[in-house]
């Protein structure tokens, strides 16, 4: 075990060997929020901001129309408007958690659409306005995988030295099919050398995935945990396929219903677990579902909070006496 605690992503340590800070109790899996508090002295809050970018599948670099499913009013908050600067999103967000939490700290989110996607300058002066702002220890970049030019890289290798940044990449799914289907604009491949380039600056990387997008097994949705285990990925999202309002994935699903399997809360929270038995016990995870706005949401609609899904879950790692990791094997 300790040879195989070495060749894990730096600062990390199995699940079945990770121990609550303050605690002596083993966790099922290793949660984001512990990976946070390795590396600040207190608690942390991601504000989310809205730059104004956009992405190259919208703007006809790529393609035109974005991700069938994208909607993004489905996870921008209320103080997330592009007419507003950074520093006044960054005010209003830190002012609302402030309010409870007055001695937290906070990391920038740039969250909506494709956060690298700009002329360098402009993208480094939207960064450095919001470190510049009180009390933000850091930045999460949210984007895509063939956005991340070496020169950007570089940049963010060199603000690593100086404080947290994370880079956020959405994924969505191992299989080039599946990411063509939805149009991505983009090839897995794209996506092993963002991560290979990030990670190898020393820069943590982060992916998001959708569980159950259309087309894919129970079988190919497993077999992303082996392919993103064998990244030197620092954390993971995972969040339930959402059948939103106002998208091209929406109107496919009204004409050919029968083309989706739309998940039952027990069948995903069962799918939750195979899936973590299975993904290396190194990478932190952040959540295991989204929650779209009730007038957005076609289906499916579960009627629970991201937290009550989240008791759920560790409710069922405990009665099937599994943890992450169990089923994870190193390929040679």
């Amino acid at each position: 075990m300790e040879n195989e605690i070495n060749k894990l992503p730096t600062g990390l340590i199995p699940v079945n060997h990770y121990l609550c800070p303050g605690m002596a109790e083993t966790k099922a899996y290793h949660e984001f929020g512990d990976f946070l508090q390795q590396r600040f002295p207190g608690k942390v809050q991601k504000i989310s901001i809205h730059a104004g970018f956009t992405c190259p599948n919208r703007d006809g670099s790529k393609g035109w129309g974005g991700c069938t499913y994208c909607n993004n009013q489905t996870f921008s908050p209320e103080y997330c408007h592009t007419e507003k600067s950074i520093t006044k999103q960054l005010e209003e967000g830190i002012r609302f958690f402030s309010r409870k939490y007055p001695e937290m700290n906070y990391l920038a989110y740039f969250q909506a659409y494709t956060n690298t996607y700009e002329e360098m300058s402009r993208l480094v002066q939207k960064y450095e306005e919001a470190l510049a702002y009180p009390k933000v220890e850091g930045l999460i970049i949210g984007t895509r995988p063939d956005c991340v030019p070496d020169e950007l890289l570089e940049y963010f290798e060199s603000l690593s030295r100086k404080t947290f940044v994370l880079i956020e990449y959405g994924l969505e799914s191992t299989l080039n099919r599946t990411l063509e289907r939805i149009n991505r604009g983009h090839t897995y491949e794209d996506s092993v050398s963002a991560i290979l380039r990030t990670a190898g600056r020393g820069i943590p990387a982060g992916a998001h995935l959708i569980l159950g997008l259309p087309g894919e097994s129970r079988e190919e949705i497993l077999s992303h945990a082996d392919r993103l285990s064998e990244l030197p990925l620092t954390s993971l999202k995972l969040h339930q396929l959402q059948l939103i309002k106002n998208t091209r994935m929406g109107r496919e699903y009204a004409g050919h219903p029968e083309a989706f399997h739309l998940y039952s809360v027990e069948e995903y929270i069962d799918l939750v677990i195979d899936f973590m038995e299975r993904l290396h016990p190194a990478i932190a995870v952040e959540r295991f579902v989204s929650q779209s706005p009730k007038e957005l949401l076609i289906a499916p609609a579960w009627g629970l909070k991201n937290f009550e899904f989240t008791a759920k879950v560790k409710r069922r790692f405990k009665e099937r006496n599994t943890f992450q990791g169990r089923l994870y094997s190193p390929r040679s």
